[in-house]
């Protein structure tokens, strides 16, 4: 007879060779199914986020064509002088007068990009710098005597700092947004590397595949028709300002050290290209010293972009000085390499690696002048800091041939050492200043800081940038 079972007994039976197992225990109501939250995509990269910001890719766009030529008028005028008058010495000395003259022009063209605008003063300076292009060419092929061809070098001057203005574009669209002026910065460095790496190749390919002035023409041609692309981009203009509250960006607390890291800096770039030549020529490969300096750029380009994509962290002073020991350290493996195997293969290596700290380095930099120079000055404050690297290219050129020529290109590499350990001590004591004394230090918002004010013998005014 069946008993009675209660809601926690189990019953058991048996059917064929089957075990049945019957539970009584009551079940839980079983909460109805959720439905399935739809996946979203993932979270643009920061550069994709950057480039959403309308505008941003017609301008950056005009401003690479623009910015390309910068690496291909050098070389080009060399090779065209030195083809048609047969001296090297003389082709040195017309780029050499050229360069000085962008160090006097540059900022004052800069200066007068603030006060009436990127379009309308880019845009006739730049066709001015083009007549100085077309004038050198026509003295060339003319046979004019050789003080013209200084002369008209020297009126190329006028050519606006591109990646200047690009990069005051960038803090005037990314306000209160210290994250992505970063990216953007880290992308207007790798886009310099990138186009002083592709300048020089163009030109040599240019030049020697069709006609000495192929290269200058060429570059001539891209450059007034990258400015005037970039110009006509008047929806991401920064405002000019006619009368700046600020001082000159060279008055302004903390920029003048960091023009004397610029130039220490720039005695890297300059040192290592000749040195590089020179071992190369010495290794009976002076052809492939192109291509080895191209890696150092690269190892730059791909190290800029790298570092644009990860949030910075810190002060950018102490980055600074962090990023300015990692080269200094990093600078001693072309000399190792050169020294202990001499080994052109083994150098290009080194150089690639060694690259790669010299782009977080302008990034810093560059965020820095952004910081420090008054409002309304930016594109002066950015041009002192290029001018600065000019003449460190030239210092750092001369000082790495003198050693050369005197000693060795093996002992050559030391230049470059020694002036990334001036940059690394200079940038030591701007920390230094910074920290004993806080009135010159934060003038922006680039790192989070809260800006400050400083005192004018005539009135107070607020010098940060990017707000």
């Amino acid at each position: 007879m069946p008993q009675p079972t209660s809601r926690d007994t189990r019953l058991f039976t048996v059917t064929a060779d089957t075990l049945v197992a019957v539970d009584f225990t009551p079940r839980e109501p079983r909460e109805p199914r959720q439905p399935r939250e739809p996946r979203t995509p993932h979270e643009p990269g920061p550069y994709r986020r950057l480039f959403a910001v309308p505008g941003t890719r017609a301008f950056t766009a005009g401003n690479l064509l623009a910015r390309l030529p910068m690496g291909m008028f050098g070389v080009s005028a060399i090779v065209m002088i030195a083809g048609d008058r047969g001296s090297y010495a003389l082709a040195g000395a017309v780029t050499a007068t050229g360069l000085a003259a962008t160090a006097v022009v540059a900022p004052w063209t800069a200066r007068l990009v603030d006060r009436h605008g990127q379009a309308r003063v880019a845009l006739p300076a730049t066709l001015f710098a083009v007549l100085g292009s077309l004038a050198l060419v026509l003295c060339v092929r003319y046979d004019a005597p050789d003080w013209t061809l200084f002369a008209a070098y020297a009126a190329t001057a006028t050519a606006p700092n591109t990646g200047g203005m690009s990069r005051a574009r960038w803090a005037h669209l990314l306000k209160g947004r210290p994250d992505a002026l970063h990216t953007a910065n880290s992308f207007e460095q790798a886009a310099d590397e990138l186009c002083f790496m592709l300048g020089p190749v163009l030109a040599a390919v240019l030049c020697g595949t069709f006609f000495p002035e192929a290269g200058t023409l060429t570059g001539a041609v891209l450059l007034l028709t990258g400015v005037a692309l970039f110009a006509a981009q008047r929806s991401t203009e920064p405002p000019a300002v006619r009368r700046a509250a600020g001082r000159a960006p060279l008055r302004a607390p903390g920029v003048r050290p960091l023009l004397l890291v610029c130039l220490a800096t720039g005695g890297v770039f300059g040192s290592l290209e000749v040195v590089t030549i020179a071992f190369a020529d010495g290794q009976g490969h002076r052809t492939a010293a192109g291509a080895v300096l191209a890696l150092q750029a690269a190892g730059s380009c791909v190290a800029g972009l790298l570092y644009g994509a990860v949030r910075p962290t810190g002060p950018a002073l102490s980055r600074l000085g962090w990023c300015l020991a990692v080269m200094a350290a990093l600078m001693t493996l072309p000399l190792l390499a050169a020294a202990l195997t001499g080994s052109l293969l083994v150098l290009a290596g080194a150089l690639l690696v060694a690259g790669m700290a010299t782009a977080p380095t302008m990034v810093t930099t560059m965020t820095l002048v952004q910081r420090y120079t008054p409002e309304g000055r930016l594109n002066e404050g950015m041009t002192l800091a290029v001018t600065g690297l000019l003449g460190g290219i030239a210092c750092g050129s001369a000082a790495g041939g003198w050693i050369v020529e005197h000693v060795s290109a093996t002992a050559g590499y030391g230049v470059p050492v020694a002036a990334a350990l001036t940059a690394f001590a200079v940038a030591g004591a701007l920390v230094a200043f910074g920290s004993s004394n806080r009135s010159t230090d934060g003038v922006g918002t680039i790192d989070g800081h809260r800006p400050r004010t400083y005192l004018h013998p005539s009135k107070r005014f607020d010098t940060s940038v990017g707000r």
